[in-house]
């Protein structure tokens, strides 16, 4: 691949672990086929589009698309300078051979149901589900490893799993180590309570579900603690509002898609996309080291790029807040 244009930056330093992530970094569920198929060709174009507009941070797991997401990452990058770019994947479920048949479309992905997922957060599961994952990403090692989704395995999470990744990183296995959650309690929790060095926080922390900012991204400043936002779209309302949009993977209410609109509105009347100031808003909060964009073309990619280099002009902000659509507290 060729360098192109540099977007991913600036590069900020995930808590105290000297693990560097670009402000914009891709998330690569999509590629795993969430929702709907994407060929080959087209997700390999994706990690292509994403690399050459200079994107050096990319998010996975085993969890997306059953491996896919992994394999078609591993196999993207592998002619990239191993040392210019960050990944993270995850650990909490680990895949096992499954002869059911179907599809897996009930888990939001469409890929053969070849593989069953098992919640495992035990020291051992851990291990095994990382070695796995750089199986199927083609490498040695990979830079961050996040708990995924412990929220009704708390107590194997923090008394197993957590102990786990502390020592993969004391080891010099991994770099930096963290927790990714939809819910800030917990992320919170991991926070204050442990040695993390970076949370990836999943649609609370945007335009219009700033639940992040009561208590997770205070205790995330005060501890040095790096936060990944992911979600920034809250799942298509802030990419594109309106009633067949998703908040959530749900359908929104029509009080939030009312809201959408409206931001839309004044967005547009100030000359720049509701997108790039969801974008801008997630990056500007001192704790967020990196946004993530999920995207399953090359063109979603160059459009997530271009936005998140658009800038945002104070009063559009200023609009916001004096509209009652944003709380003043709020950093942008």
């Amino acid at each position: 691949m060729t360098a192109g244009t540099a977007t991913g930056g600036p590069e900020n330093t995930l808590g105290n672990s000297g693990v560097r992530v670009g402000g914009l970094g891709f998330g690569a569920a999509a590629i795993g086929n969430l929702f709907t198929e994407v060929s080959d060709e087209r997700a390999h174009e994706a990690v292509t589009a994403a690399w050459q507009r200079g994107i050096r941070y990319f998010d996975t797991a085993p969890h997306y698309g059953l491996g896919l997401s992994e394999r078609r990452l591993g196999e993207a990058l592998r002619e990239c300078p191993r040392a210019e770019y960050t990944i993270s994947t995850k650990a909490g479920r680990r895949l096992e051979p499954a002869a059911g048949g179907g599809d897996d479309l009930a888990n939001s992905f469409a890929v053969p149901a070849t593989r069953r997922r098992v919640w495992d957060f035990s020291a051992d599961g851990v291990r095994r589900t990382l070695d796995a994952s750089l199986e199927r990403l083609g490498l040695d090692r990979v830079d961050v490893v996040y708990l995924h989704d412990p929220d009704d395995h708390a107590e194997q999470a923090f008394r197993e799993g957590y102990p786990a990744l502390e020592k993969l990183r004391s080891e010099g296995v991994v770099g930096a180590i963290g927790a990714g959650m939809n819910q800030t309690a917990m992320l919170t929790r991991f926070v204050r309570e442990t040695d993390v060095d970076v949370v990836l926080c999943a649609g609370r922390y945007t335009l219009l579900d700033q639940s992040a900012l009561a208590e997770l991204l205070p205790a995330a400043v005060e501890r040095g603690v790096s936060v990944v936002v992911g979600g920034a779209f809250n799942s298509g309302l802030l990419a594109d509002p309106k009633p067949e949009s998703t908040y959530n993977y749900a359908q929104p209410p029509g009080e939030v898609l009312d809201k959408a609109l409206r931001m839309k509105e004044i967005a547009e009347r100030h000359g720049i996309s509701l997108r790039a100031a969801a974008l801008a808003f997630c990056a500007a909060h001192p704790a967020v080291a990196s946004v993530l964009v999920g995207a399953r073309s090359a063109d979603e990619v160059r459009d997530a790029a271009d936005q998140f280099e658009t800038p945002v002009p104070a009063a559009f902000w200023q609009e916001l807040r004096d509209t009652g659509l944003l709380t003043t507290e709020v950093p942008s």
